[in-house]
Formats: structure tokens, sequence, C-alpha cells
């Protein structure tokens, strides 16, 4: 008997089993590997695969949701699930996948402003200026960090930061975020989060007291010039932000203003409660 043959009216062979599930040979063998789907019955002798007819529906679905460009991982996950639950998990991965789509087409968008030369015009929606900023004790927390993971680390250190504050006399200005280096897909900064403090004793005890494990350090910002221009919460998001930074470094260039320092995001409201449309930070660049 050949593997192409079948064994009883139930039992396929993973040839014709591929053949009704549309999908190929080395595919099953694949996802019989990684348990997401396996034979009813290995010849012990041969080694040959057997499929029962009543698995093609679950060989199926296993294709389209790998059309749907959806990992081997997350598609254990969906089928897992009980009932409504595996319905629940794909559309939480389909959202996912929109917003990384609806991310990358802005960026598109931008990029192509960029290549045909219309960069000055992207620049002309943001207002820049300046602002003094005086010298502050901050209570800070530095890490290594992509642009996907960013957003949310951003939101849990700053949390961190002001509870913390606020045992230390309480919060003294603005939150902000300087990048000491580049971070995107492929560079990870690091990024530095830091909660101005108002007692400056306080909270070096109470790092200190936190043992080294701890990543908070307590230092004193500068007083800085700061080049800004002020965003909207939905601006914040990669790319749109970009754009921003790069109107205020267009702004400096035209005004022979030099850099001072790594460039920084100021955040002056309260995130949760901002809609779309609020102006919630401000985009920064130290200058001299």
């Amino acid at each position: 008997m050949t593997e192409d043959e079948g064994v009883d009216d139930d039992l396929l062979t993973i040839g014709a089993f591929a053949a009704r599930a549309r999908l190929s040979a080395k595919a099953l063998r694949v996802y019989d590997r990684l348990g997401l789907l396996a034979p009813a019955r290995v010849d012990p002798a041969s080694g040959y695969r057997y499929y029962r007819v009543g698995q093609i529906e679950r060989a199926r679905t296993i294709a389209l949701l790998r059309q749907l460009d959806m990992p081997l991982a997350v598609v254990a996950e969906v089928l897992a699930a009980d009932g409504p639950e595996g319905a629940e998990r794909l559309t939480a991965y389909w959202a996912d996948t929109e917003a990384r789509f609806a991310a990358r087409r802005t960026l598109a968008e931008f990029l192509r402003g960029r290549l045909s030369g219309r960069s000055s015009e992207m620049y002309e929606r943001f207002t820049v200026g300046t602002v003094e900023v005086p010298a502050q004790v901050v209570i800070a927390e530095k890490r290594h960090t992509l642009a996907d993971e960013l957003p949310a680390w951003i939101g849990a250190s700053l949390g961190r930061l002001e509870a913390a504050a606020r045992e230390c006399g309480g919060v003294a200005g603005a939150p902000f975020v300087v990048y000491h280096a580049e971070v995107s897909t492929e560079s990870d900064g690091p990024a530095e989060s830091c909660v101005p403090v108002a007692d400056e004793t306080a909270a070096r005890a109470w790092a200190q007291a936190q043992g080294r494990p701890w990543r908070t350090t307590v230092r004193v910002e500068p007083a800085r010039r700061l080049a800004y221009t002020r965003i909207t919460k939905a601006q914040v998001a990669h790319p749109q932000i970009l754009a921003a930074f790069e109107a205020v470094e267009a702004w400096m260039k035209e005004r022979g203003l030099s850099y001072d320092g790594p460039c920084r995001e100021v955040y002056f409201a309260d995130w949760d409660a901002a809609g779309p449309d609020d102006p919630v930070c401000d985009v920064a660049f130290p200058v001299r």
C-alpha cells in the first residue's frame, strides 16, 4: 500500500486529505509538528499519516486563518478557544492588524510628501516657538525600548514615577520623556521618563530605599530653552509625530539655532480625559 491510497471509508492518506482540505502535504506536516492538526493515525511500520474526513473543516479553518497572515501561535490560540471566545480572539487580532496597517498608510503618506518635496507644506500645520524652562529635580526611569513597545512603557513608567513623586513632596511640573538616541523599529534608544518632584531630599532618600533592582534615579535637569510645537493626542501616534519633530528642526535651522541636548516630549494634559483633537503634548528640542 502506498501513502496515496485510502485505508477505509473514513480515513484518508495525507495526499488525499491535502487535496480535500486545499492544503499541501508539507503544510500538514508542519501543523502536525506544531500540534495544530495531528493525524488520526500514523502507520507504525511505514510512518504514513492518515486523517479523518471530519478533520477537513479544521484544516480549512487553519488555511483561512493563515491567509490573514495570522502567526501559527495565534492560530493555535484561536483554535483552542471554545466557541465565541475563538471569534473574539480573531476579532482582537484583526483589530490590531488594521491598526498596524493604518499606521503604515500614514507613514506612506508622510514619505510621499518627503519624496515629492512637499515637506515644507506638512510643516506649515505646526506652530513653533520657544519657552524658557527653569532647572528642576526629576525622578526618572530609563529604558532601551523599540517603537512598538514605547507607548505602553511611557504610560506605565510615568504612572510609576508620578506615584513615587507623590511620596516626595508632590509632582512639581509636567512629566516628560527624553530620547537619548533614536527609538524606532530598529533602534532602541534609550528613552527616559521624567517627573519633576518638589522635594529633592525626600526623592533621593526614596530612590535609595528601593535598592539596586529599582531602575529609578534622581537628578537635576538643568534650565533649558526649548524650541517646541504643541500637538494633539491624535498627532502623538507614530508616524504622525515625526512630522512635528521635523517641523521644529526645520524652524531651528531657519533661525540658526543649535541643539543643546536630546529631544523630548512634554505631557502637560490628562491623557485619559483628552479627546483625539485635544492638545496634550509639546514636542521639543533644547536650543542655544
